[in-house]
C-alpha cells in the first residue's frame, strides 16, 4: 500500500540535463547517469532515514494496535498523530534559520538540525518499544507524538539539505534517489519491523508485547544509518536571497526608532525567517498561488485516506504478518522503488506535469483493486497484482511530485517554503483519514475504498488546470536565483 542548490531565474522552466537530449535509448542511457553522481547517491542513505519513522508511526503502528485489539475507530482517530508533519510549517523558520548552539558552528545548520531530530528519533522509537497498548494506550501515543515531531523537523531540515545540494536540473534525479532510500526505508518499518516481531512471536493466535517491543528497538538503532551519513556529508554551500539580509537591517533600522535595539533586531529576524517565505511564493507566484496550493492540498488524498485501513485491513482479511512483509511491505515497495526511477525519468524526458496527470489517474484507479479484494477475502494471489499495481503508480506519482514542490521553492527559503507545501499535501488528507476506521465500520471495506478512489477526480481537473495556467513567473530584473516548476 502506498503511502515523499544552484538555481536558475525564476521564469526558466525545468531544464533536463544535457545527455538527456540525446535521441532514443542513448538519451535514456545517459539521463540515467545522473543517479551515480555523488549528491544524488547520498540522498538514497537520506533518504533512508527520512523514510524510517513513517510507518513506525503511521502504518505499522496501526497493525500493532489491531493486533492488540484496538477497535478500527481508535486506531482512525490515532492516525492523527501523523498530522505533526502537516504542521511543520510552524517551526520550519527556526530550522530554516536557527543556529542549534555549538553544533551549528561545528557541521552546519542543515546537518546540525539533521543530527539533532535523528538523535530524538531514536529516543522516540525506545520509548514505543517499552510501552504495551493493550495495558497503557496513552505512553504509546505520547512516544508517536515526539517521534511524528522530530520526523516532521527532519524533513523539514532533509528537504532543504536536497535542494540546497544541487542544482535544479538535478531535482528530478535528487528526488528519485531520496525516494527509493524512502522506500527502502520503509521496507525495512514495514516488513521488517514484521519480520522481526513474527521472529519472537510464539503464537500468530495471542497478542504479545515483547516481539514488538524487539522490532522496534530494531528500528531505533537504524537511525544509525542516517546519523552517520550526516556526519559524512558536507554542509551545504549558504545562499542568501540577494538584498534580503539588506532588507532585514533596514526594518531593525526602521523598528530601532520605536523599539529597544535587541527587539528590534528579534523583530527583523523573525520577519525574515517567518513572513518573507510565505510572501515570496505569493509575490511571485500571485493568483497562480492559490490553484497550485490546492493542487498540493488534495494530490495525495487517495492513498493518504485510505492508507490508514491497509494494514486493519490486511489483518481482517486473515493475512499473518509473514505473508503482509512479504507482500505489502516488502515486494510491494520494490515496485514503488521501479515506480519511483521511472517516474524520475519521465518527469525528466516527459516534463513533470505530464507525469502528475498518470500519477494521479492511476493512484486513484488502483483503489478500486482493493475494493475487489474486499469481497475475496484472503486471496494471496490477488494480493499480489494488486500490490504491484498500486505500488508501481504510487513511485510514478510521488517522484513526478517531489520534482513538482522543489521546483516551486525559492532555494534562499527552500527548508520554509518547502515544509508549507509538504503540510499543505497533508493537512487535508490526514484529516479525513483519521475518520477512515468509523468509515470503514459504518459502509465496510468494499465501499470505503471505492469512495478513495473517488476522492482522485478533483486531482485531475488541478493537474490540467496547473498545467494549462500556473506559468512561472518573470525572473526578478536582479537576477535573483529563484527556482520555479516545469509545466511542460
Amino acid at each position: 500500500m502506498s503511502q515523499a542548490s544552484d538555481s536558475v531565474a525564476a521564469g526558466a522552466p525545468l531544464p533536463a540535463p544535457a545527455t538527456a537530449t540525446r535521441p532514443g535509448w542513448r538519451g535514456w542511457i545517459d539521463a540515467a547517469k545522473v543517479y551515480g553522481e555523488p549528491p544524488v547517491a547520498r540522498m538514497l542513505l537520506l533518504g533512508f532515514s527520512a523514510g524510517l519513522p513513517l510507518l513506525l508511526v503511521f502504518g505499522t503502528l496501526s497493525f500493532w494496535l489491531r493486533e492488540a485489539g484496538i477497535d478500527r475507530t481508535t486506531i482512525g482517530f490515532l492516525s492523527w498523530v501523523a498530522l505533526a508533519y502537516a504542521f511543520k510549517w510552524a517551526w520550519a523558520p527556526l530550522v530554516d534559520r536557527l543556529p542549534i548552539p555549538l553544533l551549528t558552528r561545528r557541521i552546519g545548520r542543515r546537518r546540525s538540525w539533521l543530527l539533532l531530530s535523528q538523535a530524538t528519533i531514536m529516543v522516540a522509537l525506545c520509548g514505543m518499544a517499552f510501552s504495551d497498548p493493550q495495558r497503557a494506550l496513552q505512553p504509546l501515543v505520547l512516544f508517536a507524538l515526539l517521534l511524528a515531531f522530530a520526523s516532521a523537523t527532519q524533513d523539514i531540515a532533509l528537504d532543504a539539505f536536497r535542494i540546497e545540494s544541487a542544482g535544479v536540473e538535478r531535482q528530478a534525479a535528487m528526488a528519485a534517489a531520496y525516494q527509493t532510500g524512502y522506500r527502502v526505508a520503509m521496507i525495512w518499518a514495514g516488513a521488517g519491523v514484521l519480520w522481526v516481531a513474527a521472529r519472537f512471536d510464539p503464537s500468530e493466535a495471542t497478542y504479545e508485547q515483547a516481539p514488538w517491543m524487539v522490532a522496534y528497538l530494531v528500528m531505533a538503532a537504524s537511525m544509525l544509518v542516517g546519523i552517520a551519513t550526516v556526519l559524512l556529508s558536507p554542509e551545504p554551500v549558504a545562499r542568501p536571497l540577494p538584498g534580503a539580509a539588506e532588507h532585514e537591517r533596514a526594518m531593525a533600522e526602521r523598528l530601532e526608532r520605536r523599539l529597544p535595539r535587541r527587539v528590534a533586531r528579534l523583530a527583523a529576524w523573525l520577519h525574515g525567517a517567518a513572513v518573507s517565505p510565505f510572501v515570496d511564493f505569493i509575490v511571485r507566484y500571485r493568483w497562480h498561488a492559490l490553484l497550485i496550493l490546492a493542487l498540493i492540498s488534495v494530490y495525495r488524498i487517495s492513498d493518504v485516506v485510505m492508507g490508514v485501513m491497509a494494514n486493519p485491513f490486511y489483518r481482517d482479511m486473515g493475512f499473518t504478518k509473514d505473508e503482509v512483509a512479504a507482500v505489502s511491505k516488502l515486494y510491494g515497495l520494490v515496485m514503488t522503488l521501479a515506480g519511483v526511477g521511472l517516474g524520475g525519468l519521465m518527469a525528466m524526458k516527459l516534463g513533470v506535469t505530464r507525469v502528475l496527470f498518470l500519477g494521479a489517474l492511476l493512484s486513484a484507479l488502483t483503489n478500486l483493486l482493493f475494493a475487489w479484494l474486499a469481497g475475496r477475502g484472503h486471496d494471496l494471489d490477488a494480493l499480489i497484482w494488486i500490490i504491484s499495481a498500486d505500488n508501481l503508480s504510487a513511485g510514478i506519482a510521488s517522484s513526478a511530485f517531489i520534482a513538482y514542490l522543489s521546483g516551486l521553492t525559492n532555494v534562499s527559503y527552500s527548508a520554509t517554503q518547502y515544509a508549507l507545501f509538504t503540510s499543505v499535501m497533508l493537512l487535508l488528507p490526514k484529516f479525513l483519514a483519521g475518520f477512515s476506521g468509523w468509515a470503514v465500520d459504518q459502509v465496510g471495506y468494499a465501499a470505503f475504498f471505492t469512495g478513495t478512489a473517488l476522492l482522485g477526480l478533483p486531482v485531475l481537473l488541478l493537474v490540467w488546470l496547473a498545467g494549462r495556467v500556473s506559468r512561472p513567473p518573470p525572473a526578478p530584473p536582479d537576477g535573483a536565483a529563484t527556482a520555479s516548476a516545469s509545466v511542460m
